[in-house]
């Protein structure tokens, strides 16, 4: 993995404050060099140290987050995955994912390093830009999704895209 894709998190809560039952956990590992579990973007609720290489983020419903997950062994690189998840609120139909309670709606899964980098590198590229990722149009990951699934560059989230998203998500669309 290369330093310029460092894990990067917004926190917006207490670290004393207990989580609740509509929030979105995810279970978080590092072992160096074998297994490296990390969130990319999002805004989490709580934080929860389980041990020196363990620890629970939890999201409120709504919020968007980027989970990078990354493994190794002997021989190499075994597993990088992408997902960008929306948590979902209680009640609502979800998707299950690994070290994700209870799951949530997956906005765009990616397999294998080379994918996974031109995500990241998106992710760059819409950061440099000054929005911040959590708050991305869901609709634009999905377009992200396709046309990375079909080998084409994905098209720019620009600042226009972005002011129209937050109108049409001020309108309730």
């Amino acid at each position: 993995m290369s330093a310029a894709f460092a894990p990067r998190a917004a926190s917006t809560a207490s670290a004393s404050s207990p989580p609740s039952d509509t929030l979105t956990h995810v279970e978080l590992t590092h072992i160096e060099k074998r297994i490296e579990n990390w969130i990319r973007f999002g805004h989490h609720a709580h934080e929860q140290l389980l041990d020196r290489r363990r620890r629970i983020l939890s999201f409120p419903p709504g919020s968007i987050f980027a989970f990078v997950r990354w493994a190794s062994n002997d021989f190499g690189t075994v597993a990088s995955r992408l997902d960008i998840v929306r948590c979902v609120a209680p009640g609502e139909g979800y998707q299950t994912l690994p070290f994700v309670r209870p799951g949530g709606e997956i906005l765009l899964r990616v397999d294998g390093w080379p994918k996974v980098e031109k995500i990241l590198q998106h992710i760059d590229a819409i950061e440099a830009t000054g929005i911040d990722a959590a708050t991305v149009a869901p609709d634009h990951w999905g377009h992200v999704a396709h046309r990375i699934s079909v080998g084409f560059e994905p098209r720019a989230y620009t600042i226009e895209r972005h002011q129209a998203w937050l109108k049409r998500r001020e309108c309730g669309q």
